[in-house]
């Protein structure tokens, strides 16, 4: 994970890949097979899930389904958008694939069309982590959003669910290998928080 929370940082701040890269052609894609039991899962309902076509150094295609999978999101740390992650199998080495989506455009409760999106692919326990590095290769098409639970109190769940695709690839650290996500849907949480009130200062006596 220190290389996907490096990878995050620095993505904001690189320029957008020049050009759309040619993707090689390549065998056909085997589906990747679900989560095996006994993870957390993701939404209360049992309706989370997460497809996605991937092509290039790597031929994936994702069809993970609740309650499978792990997932998670909430508001970007800077307020501009929502941030949502889905977690698949987890192998008997401890490797697995996760997609992190940062949506921009977006706040709590609002639905969303065409929207700027940041996608890194980070296959854990092997070192390796793809992203897009810009919000400029990824759109999501379009965004609603279902309340969770109770509607009052300071911490809000909402079922995210969302459909896309990315028009350039994302790619390694060193640029070394790239891929491409030509389409995605899924549906994922989101959890918002007030935030803290500050306490009044008390008058020195």
């Amino acid at each position: 994970m220190r290389g996907f929370l490096l990878l995050l940082c620095a993505g904001g701040l690189a320029t957008a890949l020049s050009g759309a890269a040619s993707i090689a052609a390549a065998r056909p894609a085997p589906a990747v097979p679900a989560p095996a039991r006994g993870s957390k899962g993701c939404l209360p309902g049992g309706n989370g899930y997460l497809r996605a076509r991937i092509r290039g150094a790597l031929n994936l295609d994702i069809d993970w389904h609740d309650p499978e999978i792990e997932c998670e999101g909430g508001p970007r740390p800077d307020g501009s958008g929502l941030r949502v992650s889905f977690a698949g199998p987890r192998h008997a080495d401890g490797r697995r694939l996760r997609l992190v989506f940062g949506v921009g455009s977006v706040h709590e409760g609002r639905t969303g069309r065409a929207l700027p999106t940041n996608l890194t692919v980070i296959f854990e326990g092997e070192e390796r982590v793809f992203a897009t590095r810009g919000e400029d290769h990824c759109t999501v098409d379009e965004l609603r959003q279902e309340r969770l639970g109770a509607l009052g109190g300071p911490l809000r769940s909402w079922r995210i669910v969302a459909r896309g695709f990315c028009t350039s690839p994302a790619s390694t650290l060193n640029s070394d290998a790239r891929i491409l996500v030509s389409r995605f849907d899924f549906a994922g949480s989101a959890v918002f928080a007030d935030e803290p009130r500050e306490r009044p200062t008390q008058p020195e006596t």
